[in-house]
């Protein structure tokens, strides 16, 4: 009997010169829905070094269209200058828009907080949980590029657990508390105080 087909699986790479050094892109897939992500990687690495990485579900909004009702722009923005400033590191960029429940979706879920709700309430409203974002992909990720140890930029302790879990050391977290808008510091209360996220309160004030 054959072997299952694997759930995820790498494709190719290639180069990827951006606005703020030269990247390699490196594309994955998930078989059984064939939703693609992708990684960014910069620079080279020695092995079991500690790498500075980020896992960043995928804001068209905020990534692309320059909105200020989240901090995502920023951070992924602030993620990749970070990483050119280090010499080396990762992006994990992943196609979970609106924490999983899609971009459409997110859209329904941006009107009901303009009639007053939380990101979460809204999500919920809608029959979603508040999080719904997988990140299992992130070990095949961190395998094909030969990373064990790493760096967490980020605010979500989630992130950390689930990297743990599939036996990744996270040496250490650096937050990534940046990008903060009138539009944006409710929102960031919420993810706060409902999600378990971690944000330098000063920023909130």
């Amino acid at each position: 009997m054959s072997d299952p087909s694997p759930a995820y699986e790498f494709v190719s790479r290639a180069k990827l010169p951006t606005r703020f050094g030269e990247f390699t892109i490196h594309g994955f897939v998930e078989t059984a829905t064939q939703q693609e992500h992708v990684a960014l990687s910069y620079g080279t690495w020695k092995t079991n070094a500690v790498v500075p990485i980020r896992i960043h579900s995928e804001c068209l909004t905020g990534d692309a269209l320059f909105s200020t009702r989240c901090d995502c722009g920023f951070q992924l923005e602030k993620a990749l200058q970070n990483i050119v400033e280090y010499g080396h590191g990762v992006i994990l960029y992943l196609r979970q828009e609106g924490r999983g429940i899609g971009l459409l979706n997110k859209i329904k879920a941006y009107s009901l907080q303009d009639t007053g709700m939380d990101t979460v309430e809204a999500n919920e409203h809608l029959g979603f949980d508040a999080d719904l974002r997988d990140y299992s992909i992130c070990k095949l990720m961190l395998d094909t590029l030969s990373i064990q140890n790493v760096e967490l930029m980020t605010n979500n302790p989630k992130k950390i657990n689930a990297l743990k879990k599939m036996g990744i050391n996270v040496v250490k977290r650096k937050p990534i508390d940046h990008g903060v808008t009138d539009d944006n510091k409710h929102y960031l209360m919420t993810k706060t105080a409902k999600l378990g996220h971690v944000f330098n309160p000063d920023k909130l004030k």
